[in-house]
């Protein structure tokens, strides 16, 4: 077994606050299969969508965010408008290895995340933990 400091597992549940997707710069990572099934899921053309919904940075996609608040393109209302289809980055929140890394990084995301550690939130084990980390 793993000495990785959460080897008895962590508690999250998603509450669908939008938090993860607002408030800092960054980038989503999205790959050309991601942004077809985006596409598809907003009855669009490929290219459309790149154009509209994308940027390039280093050679790669990211998705686009409101250059005031931070904001995904896709967040509104405080909800994902393409949740079903949204890309890998998102589905794997707040399974990121810089959020594992330590218990205070643990922490310090729960204060922004309010479904970390949430007193309704399911156990997740470390072998799901790690499932996620590395796929």
């Amino acid at each position: 077994m793993s000495k990785k400091w959460y080897k008895e597992g962590l508690r999250f549940s998603c509450t669908g606050c939008g938090k993860c997707c607002t408030g800092s710069p960054g980038y989503v990572w999205v790959s050309d299969s991601e942004v077809e099934e985006i596409a598809q899921f907003l009855q669009i053309g490929f290219e459309e969508c790149i154009k509209k919904y994308t940027r390039k940075v280093a050679g790669q996609l990211s998705l686009l965010e409101d250059y005031r608040s931070y904001d995904c393109v896709f967040l509104k209302d405080k909800s994902c408008q393409i949740y079903s289809t949204r890309p890998k980055q998102c589905r794997k929140f707040p399974w990121w290895p810089e959020n594992l890394k330590t218990e205070k990084d643990w922490e310090e995301e729960a204060i922004r995340c309010e479904g970390i550690n949430h007193a309704d939130a399911s156990l997740i084990t470390f072998g799901e933990i790690e499932e996620q980390l590395d796929s």
